[in-house]
């Protein structure tokens, strides 16, 4: 009962502030259409004409985050449309507007009249005509009704409007959708270049020069006709042989940690804290498994960011924060170090924004010199396993 009353005064309030801005609209409609019609500039890239836009599309959108607050619509959508479009739907809109106030004054009056069978008694101890008085209540419990239900007519209504005028259309969402496919697709083939060049690197300049230097040493002791001079190259080699092991052990697990397999995303992101080198204070809210790109996704942004603050922002702490809210996966490091981080600079950032971006996430920067360096990342998580 509790959740519905505050649903539906959620919903009340959400009416209200609608009917309120309904004259702002209607006196931006009035000026917005009188300008496009009579200014010197109004053709469609006459700075008039941009104005005029600009304003009509900030009060539509204002409203459109209104409707998704406390209506619990979808967001905004952040594409602006076509002038005459915007102000088409801010003159359907104020209507309405005006229409939700409307219910809202008769809902509340309707109100008074039904809680009148209540409270009237004390008020008028000597009523004359007590089955009047019982109509009337009952008319305002009618009056209730009809005013709840033109509430949620003026709701949907909206919704309606939004999606008639502010949305794309089918064809332009569609051609939209599919312009950012295959830049996703480019940004992902790129990025898996990128990560090949760099795991080949790794081996190279890692592994590879320790089991050269380890068969040089297997060589020498070969070679060695003293048996102490022999004896000490091989603990050497035994020593190298132990490095070569374990760095090929970490090339390993920069290609992909087992742990996100066995043990899931929260162990996975311990082992990178507890390898990190520096103070690294991690909370991870993640309840059950997730997909596996998603966590493999999610993984990387945080082994790389630590990672970065750890080698080149001189960092001595980093906050590492993963959870899961509704269907996506927010994630968001920061550092203490000099900040002045590059996406374009460098290959690991870049891939990292293309392998959210390849899961219609959203991936963001902020590193100002001097720092702090806050990583943000969210990924869609509909799917769960």
């Amino acid at each position: 009962m509790r959740k519905l009353l505050r649903r539906w005064a959620r919903l009340s309030f959400g009416i209200l502030l609608g009917s309120l801005t309904a004259p702002v609209e209607l006196l931006l409609v009035a000026l917005g259409g009188g300008w496009l019609q009579g200014a010197p500039d109004r053709g469609p890239e006459g700075p008039g004409t941009l104005r005029a836009t600009r304003y009509a599309w900030g009060l539509a959108y204002t409203g459109q985050r209104r409707m998704s607050r406390y209506y619990g619509t979808s967001p905004p959508c952040p594409h602006p449309v076509p002038g005459s479009r915007v102000l088409a739907y801010l003159a359907a809109r104020s209507g309405v507007g005006l229409l939700g106030g409307a219910a809202l004054f008769t809902g509340i009056v309707c109100t008074g009249y039904a809680s009148f069978l209540l409270w009237g008694w004390f008020l008028l101890p000597e009523l004359d005509h007590p089955g009047t008085v019982f109509l009337t209540a009952l008319g305002g419990l009618f009056g209730l009704f009809l005013s709840a239900q033109g509430i949620r007519g003026v709701a949907r209504w909206e919704e309606s409007l939004a999606r008639r005028f502010l949305r794309p259309s089918d064809r332009t969402a569609l051609e939209r959708r599919i312009g950012e496919l295959s830049e996703s697709r480019a940004g992902v083939i790129e990025a898996v270049d990128d990560e090949r060049r760099r795991i080949e690197r790794d081996l190279h300049d890692g592994v590879q020069q320790r089991l050269v230097a380890l068969g040089m040493l297997l060589g020498r002791a070969r070679r060695a006709t003293d048996p102490d001079r022999a004896d000490a190259l091989l603990r050497q080699a035994h020593e190298e042989s132990r490095d070569a092991l374990t760095e090929l052990r970490d090339v390993a697990w920069r290609v992909y940690p087992s742990a996100l397999d066995h043990q899931g995303l929260e162990a996975a992101l311990e082992s990178v804290a507890e390898r990190a080198g520096i103070s690294v204070d991690l909370t991870a809210e993640v309840p059950g498994r997730l997909a596996s790109s998603v966590q493999t996704a999610a993984y990387f942004v945080v082994a790389e960011a630590v990672t970065n603050a750890a080698k080149h922002s001189g960092a001595t702490q980093v906050t590492a924060r993963v959870t899961r809210h509704r269907a996506r996966l927010w994630i968001r490091v920061e550092d203490n170090g000099a900040g002045g981080a590059d996406p374009a600079a460098g290959s690991g950032l870049r891939g990292l924004a293309r392998r959210i971006a390849a899961l219609d996430g959203a991936f963001a920067i902020d590193s100002p010199a001097g720092g702090p360096t806050v990583l943000t990342a969210e990924v869609p998580c509909r799917s769960w396993t």
